[in-house]
């Protein structure tokens, strides 16, 4: 009697060939808004660039009109046709009909600022399927360093995600809120420390301190006790002040 072994493989997913995310009529719609409104550059350009465009023309457009914006030039339809002449692009965008037509598709000009933002999500989708094809063939690539290939990897997925967030702008209410929280805190608290104290008076005195943005770096040769100094300011802060401590140890390979 012999026996049979069945053997299976893994069978990974695959998809059909689709469109990459995108949304061409916002697309139309923000740059129509900017030449209606120029002023909504001021709301856009910190969230989207020329790349966060899908359609090849609407990147065209935007550089143009970024650029009238940082020259403080007027961003009109005249304006912009006059540049994308000057550039040798009018006709590889559509010309003045394109142009008319993209003044007309726009719903409202004082929304500039909201097809800005499905613009970025379209864009940051399309980037986060572009790493995740990167990162695939990374994983068939056996002959690399297993260290190199996860090193790879994370940057791919962390340009995405570093990418995506736009700069916000706190209110200032918000900022004198907190500001005042920690007053009041220090107040109740007696202490004349802004920050997490180390547990080293003549450091503390020095810093007030480690405070909330800070990067502390500590130098120094092999074997000199930096991780038990660091060990050291994190037990004070976590045990004589009640402060929460999260340690992470990223030792070099030796």
């Amino acid at each position: 009697m012999t026996s049979k072994t069945t053997i299976t493989t893994r069978q990974f997913k695959t998809h059909e060939l689709r469109i990459p995310p995108q949304n061409i009529e916002t697309e139309k719609a923000l740059l129509g808004s900017l030449m209606l409104r120029p002023d909504g550059m001021y709301d856009v350009a910190d969230m989207v660039t020329r790349e966060t465009f899908y359609v090849d023309k609407h990147r065209m457009l935007f550089d143009a009109m970024l650029e009238l914006h940082t020259r403080h030039e007027p961003i009109d339809l005249l304006s912009v046709s006059t540049r994308l002449k000057e550039r040798g692009k009018f006709d590889a965008i559509g010309g003045g009909s394109y142009l008319a037509e993209l003044v007309d598709a726009v719903p409202s000009s004082t929304n500039a600022k909201h097809y800005a933002e499905i613009i970025q999500r379209k864009y940051i989708l399309r980037a986060l399927i572009d790493a995740a094809a990167h990162i695939s063939e990374l994983g068939y690539n056996e002959a690399e360093a297993i260290e190199s290939v996860l090193d790879e990897a994370e940057k791919k997925i962390y340009s995405v995600t570093n990418s995506s967030v736009s700069k916000k702008f706190v209110g200032l209410k918000d900022t004198l809120e907190e500001a005042w929280e920690r007053l009041d805190k220090m107040h109740k608290s007696g202490s004349e420390l802004r920050g997490v104290p180390s547990g080293f008076p003549a450091l503390d005195e020095l810093l007030s301190g480690f405070q909330k943005s800070d990067l502390i770096i500590l130098a120094a040769r092999p074997s000199m006790g930096k991780t038990t100094l660091a060990l050291d300011i994190a037990r004070q802060a976590a045990i004589h002040h009640n402060i929460p401590v999260g340690i992470f140890s990223l030792e070099m390979n030796t």
